[in-house]
């Protein structure tokens, strides 16, 4: 595999460490820096040049784009999407990720725990907001912002009106949010590599200090994950669109509260933590891909008119609950089910013999014409709701995707488990 580390810092922990993985696992690997890059568009032929020379051909990318350089940086990864090179982590969920505001108004949707924050802009919405959401002690972020700069504890109310007066003063965007004080200046950084965690640390803040980033001198230890923290790490980087994420959740009193999903997590730390080989994982998830890469069937669809993918969703009072795939008659009525999601259980390519439960969600691929008989009318207008908040994915009417990625799109856990 010949692969493109985009980093602006060969010298630094994670990207030299990244390197070393791949050297020895035999691969061809440089370090690129992103912004020395070109990009030329013209029709038909979207090309990349590097230090005024064409790049050569890469097999994959994995991107390692700084907080101030995201802009340039994700338009260099689309770059490479468009030529057809696989990227570890796609351009719009970098981008989304580093988007905080963004970032949870789309968690916040898919029911995955998060403090609760607010956002206003008129100096007259400050004070309810700050009441909403608990009151003092509160936190004030900044919608941009990496490794615990511009996160501040305002400890009163006074406090928090002056700062962010005086952040908004500057142009600056912030985020109300509650301060969860059972966290007692703890949190959790969970290292997602494709569908689980490889990795993960508890880090404690030090001192006076309430931000328990290593980089605010946070001390770390490793620890095993439970089920709950496991999927809630996985499916927030999913959400997001991340194959690749450092996620950091807080221990509150009702499960885990996704703080942030990281689209360049550092290794030095957890790799220290845990003692395990978090680089080498990420370069055989890279590899895998490379080799045995996702069957893309979107445009098989042309050939097919009329046909495509939907869910639908058996609810308790559906006639379909008790019977199986075959009784169902969907078989019947030329609608194959692809894939059976249970819970946090996915079900490729189910049994004819499988029973339906109530809340069971089946992907299935047929004549749009019948499937959308079978969808309620409400459920349609939410399904077009979510796949607005998905850009550059056409709508699952013109659409056959890898079940995996649907899933992912859905915020769903992804427990695969063969059928029996």
């Amino acid at each position: 595999m010949k692969l493109a580390i985009l980093s602006s810092n060969a010298k630094c922990y994670s990207t030299r460490r990244l390197r070393e993985a791949a050297v020895q696992r035999g691969h061809n690997v440089k370090v690129l820096d992103t912004l020395k890059f070109a990009i030329d568009l013209e029709e038909g032929h979207p090309d990349l040049y590097f230090r005024q020379k064409r790049l050569s051909h890469y097999d994959a990318v994995l991107p390692r784009i700084g907080a101030s350089i995201t802009y340039f940086g994700t338009a260099v990864v689309r770059q490479f999407e468009q030529m057809d090179v696989f990227t570890a982590n796609p351009a719009i969920g970098i981008a989304t990720s580093r988007d905080k505001l963004r970032s949870l108004q789309i968690l916040s949707r898919h029911h995955i725990g998060i403090p609760q924050t607010t956002f206003v802009r008129d100096k007259r919405d400050v004070l309810p907001a700050i009441r909403r959401v608990g009151g003092a002690p509160v936190i004030i972020k900044l919608i941009e912002g990496t490794q615990g700069i511009g996160v501040l504890l305002a400890e009163t109310i006074k406090a928090a009106e002056a700062i962010i007066e005086m952040l908004q003063s500057q142009k600056q965007n912030v985020l109300i949010q509650k301060f969860v004080v059972e966290s007692k200046g703890k949190d959790i950084r969970a290292f997602v590599v494709g569908d689980r965690v490889v990795g993960a640390m508890r880090r404690t803040a030090q001192g006076q200090e309430f931000r328990s980033n290593v980089h605010r001198g946070g001390l770390t230890e490793a620890v095993e994950l439970n089920e709950e923290y496991h999927d809630t790490a996985v499916r927030a980087a999913q959400i997001m669109g991340l194959r690749i994420a450092g996620v950091d959740l807080l221990e509150g009193k009702h499960g885990p509260q996704v703080l942030e999903v990281n689209s360049s997590p550092g290794l030095e730390g957890i790799e220290g933590a845990t003692q395990l080989d978090i680089a080498g994982n990420i370069i055989d998830y890279i590899a895998a891909h490379v080799n045995y890469a996702d069957i893309d069937l979107r445009q098989r669809l042309t050939v097919s008119k009329g046909y495509g993918v939907a869910e639908i969703h058996i609810p308790k009072t559906s006639k379909y609950v008790g019977k199986t795939i075959t009784e169902s008659g969907l078989r019947d009525r030329d609608i194959n089910v692809l894939t059976l999601y249970r819970g946090t259980i996915v079900i490729p390519n189910p049994k004819a013999s499988r029973v339906l439960e109530p809340e069971d969600r089946l992907l299935c691929f047929g004549k749009l014409e019948l499937m959308r008989e079978l969808i309620p009318a409400k459920a349609r207008k939410r399904r077009r709701a979510e796949i607005q908040d998905l850009p550059d994915l056409p709508a699952a009417e013109e659409v056959l995707m890898n079940p995996k990625d649907l899933a992912a799109s859905h915020g769903t856990p992804l427990e695969v488990i063969g059928d029996e």
